[in-house]
């Protein structure tokens, strides 16, 4: 076996084999395969796609290239959910509460934020002492007393991937459901979960711009999934605009608190209910939809998602009284109101030049050396559908420097489009995909 042979026969539109997919990504990774033949090989694959089963070939290949976490000492069925990202999206910091305080076990990897705003782990590092490094026996052991841990990355998880990713990223060859899907899921499936719950965004601040792209994508890693033994299904969820109204490491924080409290915005709430209810399922809590959203809510209502997230902090190294006190948070010096200029509706937020609003406050890293003002980022106010009268305020910029402050004001101002019709809010949902097919909403 050799490589001109495996460019050749894929360039040729045939099927590779399980042993051939091996061959080159074990080669690549280990350097015994030189970058022209992979870019090659990669082009390749990108004009001639890949089918279902040479798409699991090479993920089961690119999580078998490192690290495989054994969580099997964690009782119960653990099941990780993942975002395809976007902006304002805090769904982790209400999520894992929620489910673990309906009884499912939440043992979730993550890593830090590179773009808009920092990651789930620059979010949680708001509270004094919070800590994600743990070893894998700690790990283990705070999801069995509480059903619930969160910690950086630990060992060598599917170096293939972060050596094939650098490689397509200059090869114009990023944009390939089967290798997209790949590198995803080849991280999940090595984190140890036993299910997986997707949350695949779709919208202009979500990777996938076009829906029918979004579905495909979802479709794709669920076959990976369930196609290498784990129970997988896929949310698709609207990122046309901003989740909620926070778009920032503290604010975010906050709002989470507001919506374990109950009185969070209803689009961030509604989300975590439809994805909690799926992790709940498959983690055989609840039989069906109904008994799972149902448990979901009651953890809201009777207070034990809150206190599971304050256990949460304080397991972890964090001060959970700052849950009742969110205004001890991080905060900005300075709060900038955008005003209206117009009667009308808000028609659009371009989601993607709020996130970067917020970058330009320095909410999130351009760079992995950036440092992080935990305390800035943008308050949407006024949110799509929503009337608007001229001086009303639509949007709060937090901010520490006034030259940051109006390059973002300026940005902001770009993503509202306003309307002089009434329009109605956009639709959250569209539709799930599972091992059985493609439901649409």
């Amino acid at each position: 076996m050799n490589m001109y042979d495996i460019i050749l026969k894929k360039r040729q539109g045939q099927t590779l084999d399980r042993e051939e997919i091996d061959y080159f990504v074990t080669g690549f990774t280990q350097g015994d395969i030189p970058d022209y033949q992979a870019s090659a090989f990669m082009m390749a694959l990108f004009f001639q796609k890949m089918n279902k089963e040479e798409t699991v070939y090479l993920t089961e290949a690119m999580m078998n290239s490192g690290d495989i976490l054994d969580l099997s000492e964690i009782k119960g069925i653990k099941v990780d959910k993942h975002s395809t990202g976007g902006v304002g999206d805090t769904t982790t910091l209400v999520l894992g509460p929620m489910v673990a305080a309906a009884g499912a076990p939440v043992a979730k990897m993550s890593g830090r934020g590179l773009g808009h705003t920092g990651g789930t782990i620059d979010k949680l590092e708001s509270f004094p002492g919070f800590s994600v490094e743990m070893t894998k026996e700690e790990f283990i052991q705070h999801v069995n007393d509480i059903q619930l841990a969160v910690s950086a990355q630990t060992g060598d998880l599917a170096p293939a991937d972060k050596k094939l990713y650098a490689l397509r990223d200059v090869t114009a060859t990023v944009d390939n459901m089967s290798l997209i899907a790949g590198s995803i899921m080849s991280k999940k499936l090595a984190a140890g979960a036993d299910a997986i719950v997707l949350d695949v965004k779709t919208g202009s601040g979500a990777f996938m711009k076009e829906l029918d792209d979004s579905f495909a994508l979802a479709k794709t890693m669920v076959d990976i999934g369930n196609g290498m033994g784990r129970d997988t299904i896929a949310v698709i969820s609207n990122m046309d605009q901003p989740l909620g109204r926070a778009v920032g490491n503290s604010l975010e924080v906050k709002e989470a608190i507001e919506t374990l409290q109950g009185k969070g915005p209803e689009d961030l709430y509604e989300l975590c209910l439809s994805l909690g209810t799926q992790m709940l399922i498959l983690a055989k809590i609840a039989q069906d939809e109904g008994e799972a959203r149902e448990r979901l809510q009651e953890v809201i209502h009777n207070g034990l998602a809150l206190k599971k997230f304050k256990e949460f902090i304080t397991r972890q190294g964090g001060n959970s009284q700052l849950v009742d006190n969110p205004q001890l948070l991080p905060t900005a010096k300075n709060i900038i109101e955008l005003k209206a200029t117009q009667n009308g509706y808000v028609q659009h937020i371009e989601a993607d030049e709020v996130g970067m609003s917020a970058l330009e406050l320095g909410a999130g890293r351009q760079t992995k050396e950036s440092i992080l003002d935990l305390s800035v980022g943008i308050e949407l106010i006024k949110k799509v559908g929503d009337e608007i009268q001229i001086g009303e305020t639509i949007a709060k910029i937090h901010s520490n420097e006034e030259k940051k402050a109006q390059k973002a004001m300026e940005r902001l101002l770009k993503a509202y489009i306003f309307s002089q019709e009434k329009i109605a809010p956009p639709r959250l949902i569209y539709g799930i995909v599972t091992k059985d097919g493609v439901q649409r909403t």
